[in-house]
C-alpha cells in the first residue's frame, strides 16, 4: 500500500517503512505525526484519488531526527563591474519514518 501526501509545499509518495526528509516540522524527536493531507491512496490495482484530498485517509509517521542539509553556495558575479557577492544556505529538515497508512 502506498500514499501520496502533501507537506511543506511538496508532495511525497510514501509506503510503510520509508524514511524521508521533509521541510522542518514543529515536533520533537520520537513524536508521532499525522498527515491528513493525503492526495492519493493505492494498493495494487485499487487506487483512490482525492478531490482534492481522500476523505478519512491519514498517514502516521515518527520523527527520527532534525537537521540541516548540505550547504548550497550562491555566487553572483558581474564581469567588469567590480561586483562579487557570495552567500551560502543550509535548509532545515525533519527526518521521518512512515509507520502506517490508513485509507
Amino acid at each position: 500500500m502506498y500514499a501520496v501526501i502533501a507537506t511543506g509545499g511538496k508532495q511525497y509518495r510514501v509506503t510503510q517503512g520509508d524514511v524521508l526528509r521533509v521541510e522542518k516540522l514543529d515536533a520533537d524527536a520520537g513524536a508521532a505525526v499525522e498527515f491528513s493531507d493525503v492526495l492519493m491512496v493505492g494498493s495494487g490495482d485499487a487506487v483512490k484519488i482525492g478531490e482534492p484530498m481522500v476523505k478519512g485517509a491519514k498517514v502516521t509517521a515518527t520523527v527520527k531526527a532534525h537537521g540541516r542539509g548540505e550547504k548550497i553556495e550562491i555566487i553572483k558575479f558581474r564581469r567588469r563591474k567590480h561586483h562579487r557577492k557570495q552567500m551560502g544556505h543550509r535548509q532545515h529538515y525533519t527526518e521521518l519514518e512512515i509507520t502506517s497508512i490508513a485509507g
